[in-house]
């Protein structure tokens, strides 16, 4: 695939389970996903294992994570945050896409099955690089059910 592609759009359909990258009206790529393991509906607070619906932005590249490299979605936004603090609970943060989990011992998949995040969205390492090359920060992101 040419990396000269300014991708306009990332797009999440959590209910398929696919991940998109718009250029225009276009689609010129898309990956299967793994979500948090309680996929359906909007991430409410920390631990609740969901994956935030709405439109968010890529802003931040992490290097250093204990996922293959990871690139942050700006959640909690501020109706997030208000939101949570009407709850009584912590938004969480640190919503990533990544890709496959760093070091030894069992893949967290094992045991939680195909949606084994922690809410986060996460694709194999090829093609986080893929990602990586085409997408840039301050990509918007539209997640959905």
């Amino acid at each position: 695939m040419e990396t000269e592609h300014k991708i306009d759009l990332v797009k999440v359909d959590k209910s398929a389970r696919k991940m998109y990258l718009i250029q225009g009206n276009k689609i010129v790529r898309w990956y299967s996903i793994s979500l948090g393991a309680n996929p359906k509906g909007h991430k409410l607070r920390e631990g609740d294992k969901r994956t935030p619906e709405g439109r968010y932005f890529l802003d931040l590249i992490n290097e250093q994570s204990s996922f293959y490299r990871s690139i942050r979605i700006n959640y909690p936004n501020e109706t997030d945050s208000k939101r949570a603090e009407k709850l009584g609970f912590s938004p969480g943060g640190q919503i990533m896409i990544h890709g496959q989990k760093n070091g030894n011992g069992p893949h967290p998949s094992i045991k939680r099955g195909k949606d084994w995040t922690d809410g986060c969205i996460a694709i194999d390492n090829e093609e986080m690089d893929e990602f990586l090359s085409l997408v840039k920060v301050g990509t918007p992101i539209d997640i959905e059910w």
